[in-house]
């Protein structure tokens, strides 16, 4: 059998980590069980990451990457303040309808960093990516349609996630179409107004 080098093996691990853990959650995501997921030794994991954490952490970082890419990428570079706004917001809550999986897997692995001394540096990076792609996009808006920001950008990104995580929250756990949609428009109106 032809080796496989560790730079090769990583990506695919983390693959097969999240692909068990959006599935059956963080708990199921032993190094055992990822390893029998891609269906190579125990040790490989070992060999590739050292620790669980070090994996879940590479976990996180994908799952932040794959998020802002996607958001990044639907950024219009030709719209007014406004519309730039609705069509990032949009764009967020778009990966939530289609990837719930990811977003609660993201949400289980942050709560899980909160108690793992190893980990809660990898939350404060995914959080603080999370923000600065956020503030960054914002900002961008403003500077390409000549608004002037009534607050920094950063501070209206921090108003702009605390209320977009707590809809994600509801649609992961009371979903209703109706009441997202309307609960979006509304925390767009208050970010417009903030900015």
């Amino acid at each position: 059998m032809a080796h496989v080098s560790a730079a090769e093996r990583r990506p695919q691990l983390i693959k097969a980590a999240i692909g068990l853990m959006a599935r059956e959650g963080v708990a199921a995501g032993s190094t055992r069980a990822i390893a029998a997921e891609l269906g190579v030794a125990q040790a490989t994991v070992h060999y590739t990451f050292g620790t669980k954490e070090e994996l879940y952490r590479a976990v996180m970082e994908q799952l932040t990457h794959d998020l802002t890419h996607q958001v990044t990428r639907a950024a219009p570079t030709d719209a007014s303040f406004e519309d730039t706004i609705v069509t990032l917001a949009e764009a967020l809550r778009r990966t939530v309808l289609e990837q719930p999986a990811s977003h609660q897997l993201l949400t289980e692995l942050s709560m899980f960093a909160l108690r793992t001394p190893s980990l809660k540096e990898a939350l404060r990076s995914h959080c603080g990516e999370v923000l600065a792609v956020t503030t960054k996009l914002i900002a961008q808006a403003a500077e390409h349609t000549g608004h002037q920001l009534g607050q920094p950008a950063e501070t209206i990104a921090r108003f702009f996630l605390a209320g977009f995580d707590g809809l994600t929250m509801q649609r992961l756990s009371l979903p209703d179409e109706k009441a997202e949609s309307v609960c979006l428009r509304a925390l767009i109106s208050a970010v417009l107004a903030m900015a």
